[in-house]
């Protein structure tokens, strides 16, 4: 037998084993979605890595440019990713999360976080000033209830504890903010025009709001409000309109292989950090629920409530909070 007789031979006796490659990757695909728990799968996994190894090894001589060596391939990675996948366990995998990747993420966008908050500020300011001088224009930004309820000398939220039990307004709290922090990383994917337009929108009212009820000698009441909660919920806005800005920026510059995958990798780096942000919006329900609303909670409490709230963020955000120093250190 010649050497392209013998080479035709090996072919067509490689490619009869292509129904034990189909088995053995559809194994793969089972164990690593997590759709079988059968051990006769787990136990046929070895064998069928070796069996895609060796298989593969002579696909690539006699077969180096085929979609038989491709499929080969993939298949292989696979079973090797499926074969060597440590034991997953929840508690060690949030804990990497919060101590490693979050503080990453968080380094990683620091100049966007920088320009939404700058951002965020300039709309406050510019709210601040164009109330302040058209006092008529807060009908843009308020409703009339609102309105009202100020020129009459009362904040909105006094006795608001008498209309809604503390639990139920926390969870209404918790939705809202959740749902707007939410809609502030969404709105990047619009090529980032969408986290400008949300912090802007979000920082005019705010200092609009601040310039209706300083005419109104309001501002004091409406500070001691907000202090407790607030410092937190709007750190979590501007960092979930960072997060959206970074994967806005993605898709205008993609600096991978591709539009799609520089905005697939952008969304899921970036995306860790809003985790974080829903479980930081989850003690400001609570402030805001039971603290803000009190009137029996003295101002020092609120700022310390405030302050302290703020750190705890700036501990979770850098990973400190989980000894990440002391990780280093060792």
């Amino acid at each position: 037998m010649d050497g392209a007789a013998r080479q035709r031979a090996l072919t067509a006796s490689l490619l009869q084993r292509a129904g034990l490659w189909r088995e053995a990757d559809a194994r793969t695909r089972r164990l690593s979605s997590g759709r079988s728990d059968d051990a006769a799968d787990a136990t046929h996994l070895a064998d069928d890595y070796r069996l895609l190894a060796h298989d593969l090894a002579r696909a690539r001589t006699l077969l180096p440019d085929s979609r038989t060596r491709e499929y080969l391939e993939a298949a292989y990675a696979r079973a090797h990713a499926t074969l060597h996948r440590g034991a997953w366990h929840i508690g060690s995998e949030l804990l990497t999360l919060f101590r490693d990747e979050i503080p990453a993420v968080v380094r990683s966008l620091r100049p966007y976080i920088i320009w939404s908050t700058t951002i965020f500020a300039l709309a406050a300011l510019a709210g601040y000033a164009l109330v302040h001088r058209y006092p008529e224009l807060i009908a843009l930004f308020a409703s009339p209830d609102l309105i009202a309820t100020v020129e009459r000398g009362k904040l909105w939220t006094e006795g608001l504890l008498n209309i809604v039990p503390s639990s139920v307004l926390s969870v209404q709290i918790l939705s809202r903010n959740i749902s707007v922090s939410l809609f502030a990383y969404c709105a990047g994917f619009l090529f980032g025009l969408g986290t400008l337009y949300i912090l802007g929108l979000n920082g005019l009212m705010l200092g609009a709001v601040f310039a209706f009820v300083s005419r109104h000698g309001l501002a004091g009441p409406l500070a001691s409000f907000i202090v407790a909660h607030g410092c937190v919920e709007l750190s979590v806005l501007c960092l979930s309109g960072a997060a959206g800005a970074a994967v806005g920026e993605a898709l205008v510059r993609p600096t991978h292989a591709g539009r799609i995958e520089s905005f697939r990798i952008a969304a899921l780096r970036s995306g860790k950090l809003l985790i974080a942000c829903v479980a930081l919006l989850i003690g400001c329900g609570l402030i805001e629920g039971y603290v803000s609303p009190n009137p029996g909670v003295a101002l020092w409490a609120r700022l310390g409530v405030g302050v302290g709230y703020w750190l705890f963020m700036l501990a979770l955000l850098s990973g400190r909070l989980f000894g990440r120093r002391a990780a280093r250190l060792r």
